[in-house]
């Protein structure tokens, strides 16, 4: 399972994304990634694996993106592992 996670200007909290194959999570991540790059406001929908749901999100109103590989083991409490892509405000 792979795990993406969309964070909000002026938002501490994160949209998390489930991914099942890495293909898609890569391809899912790239997409954001290319978006915020282009600097110029866009819309993505992105659905969650795990949970069925979609959302449909405003480029403008991101400001990163990581992703994670969720593996079987503990890890501790309030950890984040990986990089962040994170475009500057």
């Amino acid at each position: 399972m792979y795990i993406l996670e969309l964070l909000l200007k002026g938002n501490p909290a994160a949209i998390v994304i489930h991914q099942k194959e890495e293909e898609a999570a890569n391809q899912a991540y790239q997409s954001v990634v290319n978006a915020l790059k282009k600097g110029s406001p866009e819309s993505l929908e992105l659905t969650c694996d795990r949970t069925g749901k979609k959302v449909f999100v405003l480029t403008s109103e991101l400001c990163g993106v990581q992703m994670t590989s969720k593996s079987g083991g503990a890890s501790p409490m309030g950890s984040r592992t990986g990089f962040l892509a994170q475009v500057g405000s």
